[in-house]
This record gives C-alpha cells, structure tokens and sequence, in this order.
C-alpha cells in the first residue's frame, strides 16, 4: 500500500470525515530536503470531519498524528494539514 493509501485509510477510519483529500506533493519539492525519488515524501492533506468541531488547532493537529501513527509520521518528511470541523 502506498503512503498516500495509507495516509487515506487511517484518517477515514479514525474519523469517517465527511470531506478527505490526500495530496502528494513530492514532485514539487524535487531537490530539497526530505525529497525521495518515487515521491511520497511531501503531502498536502484536506479533512473536514464532526470530530474536530470544538478542538483548537493543536488538539486537531495532535488528533491527526495520532491516528496516522509514529511509524508512519516517520516516513514523511512534510505532512500540511488544513483540517476543519
């Protein structure tokens, strides 16, 4: 599976968001840091779920990388987050 489907799943089943795009962005960050060939290094990822309405931009942000998970978050150099609720 890659990133991206990963990525996809795990937010989908931690949240069943009513809006998720999941982005990968690597090709424009070819020859800076964190850039791997084959991408899936650099991820833009848009979410609009209930479970976020009444957190602060921290708790979503944490709620985010939490149901990612540290393996995961690890293999992603740059993860932009806009997430609503």
């Amino acid at each position: 599976m890659s990133v991206t489907e990963e990525i996809r799943t795990r937010l989908q089943s931690a949240f069943a968001p009513s809006v998720l795009t999941v982005v990968d962005d690597s090709e424009r960050h070819r020859g800076h840091a964190g850039y791997r060939d084959g991408g899936e290094s650099h991820f833009n990822v848009t979410i609009r779920a209930d479970a976020f309405r009444d957190q602060s931009r921290i708790q979503r942000h944490r709620a985010v990388h939490s149901a990612l998970g540290p393996e995961l978050v690890g293999r992603i150099h740059a993860l932009s987050l806009d997430i609503d609720g």
